[in-house]
């Protein structure tokens, strides 16, 4: 069935089906537009079995022409929008990527964490902290969200974190200022609320942005409170030699990469820790594209999570990297001097993919928000994980990956989710 039907005998007009659930009519772009490709899911471990020219993949839906239009206007900014990002990423990341030590430093590692990934055991690689650490307070910056109930603080603690590989733990110890760990914590003060955790996107990190941009007040006046949390290289977090927020993710390497999104998820599970120690029963998460990324795998690791709600999330770092024009060349050319196919390097970095591992919470708790017209996270990777999560629920949206069309319908169905699930003030 598609999510628009034609009436026989009247207007050419696509009009919605009225068969589709109340879940599906909120949204403009039902599950079933999706014009899947043969094969698109691939079997495990999928780092085999993803076609080569996945990247490379068309996103298609079937759409009405005002919603097509949406889609289509949208999706060309992000084009745009990518080529910058990837060119900017490119440039400053090839001192560090392509210099012989960094290339020594994966050719000698990887191994490591491909038997990781063979192995599939995601406790095994993401342990639970037995770090309680002293937790700092600090004022919030002048730009950030005021309530009119409650209280703002900005948390800090020295992170323990040590590599999941011990021959990288000096190397990734030498980045000084990413071992502290930086959240915003908005409180209503009067007893433990239900908890959202949020994680940002690539070189997104300001508190201030990703309050508006997610309409976390709104989320807040509903009765939550917020956690948006830093991750590893980004805002306070980054080398004083750092030439944007974020630099130091992506710039040294796949074995790199990989013990940052595991110091993300140690960190994220930290201040896990301290919610519950004061007194917070619930805990939800939620991420916008690399904090989709994260947030994905956070489902997979850590069982105390009420629900997680990946936005415009990426499954396959690598198939990104390529589908980005010029950084894909940097990857390829990474990928020669190493010595290693496409296969290998998706091998070397499936740890830190939710598609390698189940998710540990249950199906009815996981929902994904997808933009059909994204073009930095396309859609086929968050097809991939639709059907890894056993089709749980997903709501498109007719934007982009940084406009947002329709936002309103998509947040109150993340409410409706979140209520129906219990997770609720």
């Amino acid at each position: 069935m598609t999510a628009w039907s034609r009436r026989v005998g009247s207007s050419s007009r696509p009009v919605f089906d009225t068969m589709l659930s109340p879940a599906q009519r909120v949204s403009r772009i039902a599950n079933q537009t999706y014009r899947r490709r043969t094969g698109v899911i691939p079997a495990q471990p999928w780092w085999q079995h993803l076609p080569g020219d996945f990247a490379s993949w068309p996103d298609r839906f079937r759409l009405d022409i005002t919603t097509r239009l949406m889609v289509g206007g949208t999706a060309g900014i992000d084009v745009g929008l990518r080529t910058g990002i990837a060119t900017l990423a490119g440039v400053f990341a090839v001192p560090s990527t392509l210099r012989p030590e960094t290339v020594a430093l994966d050719r000698d590692n990887r191994a490591f964490y491909q038997a990781l990934a063979d192995a599939g055991d995601a406790a095994a690689i993401y342990p639970r902290p037995t770090q309680r650490p002293i937790m700092q307070h600090h004022q919030p910056g002048w730009l950030d969200y005021r309530p009119k109930v409650g209280h703002v603080d900005v948390l800090s603690f020295e992170s323990e974190f040590r590599t999941v590989n011990p021959a990288m733990q000096a190397h990734y110890s030498r980045f000084r200022r990413n071992r502290t760990a930086w959240a915003e914590h908005w409180v209503h003060g009067d007893r433990p609320r239900p908890t959202l955790i949020v994680i940002h996107g690539f070189t997104a990190d300001p508190y201030w942005l990703n309050s508006r941009f997610l309409a976390l007040p709104w989320f807040y006046e509903l009765g939550y409170d917020i956690l948006l949390v830093t991750l590893p290289f980004h805002g306070r977090r980054q080398e004083r030699s750092s030439p944007y927020s974020g630099h130091g993710y992506f710039s040294h390497g796949f074995c790199h990469m990989n013990e940052t999104v595991a110091h993300a998820i140690h960190d994220i599970r930290v201040f896990m820790d301290y919610l519950e120690k004061t007194g917070v029963t619930q805990i939800g998460a939620t991420g916008i594209s690399l904090g989709g990324y994260t947030t994905a795998l956070l489902a997979s690791v850590d069982e105390r999570l009420k629900c997680a709600i990946p936005n415009v999330p990426v499954v396959s770092i690598i198939d990104i990297i390529l589908s980005w024009q010029p950084a894909s060349w940097l990857a390829k050319a990474g990928m020669k001097l190493g010595g290693i196919t496409l296969q290998e390097a998706r091998h070397t970095v499936a740890i830190q993919s939710a598609l390698s591992f189940p998710a540990v919470i249950d199906h009815d708790r996981l929902m994904l928000i997808a933009g059909a017209g994204d073009r930095l996270a396309p859609p086929k990777h968050t097809y991939l994980l639709w059907e890894h999560w056993q089709r749980c629920r997903l709501h498109w949206f007719p934007g982009n990956h940084l406009i947002h069309l329709d936002q309103g319908r998509y947040l109150r169905a993340m409410r409706s989710f979140m209520k129906q699930i219990g997770f609720v003030p």
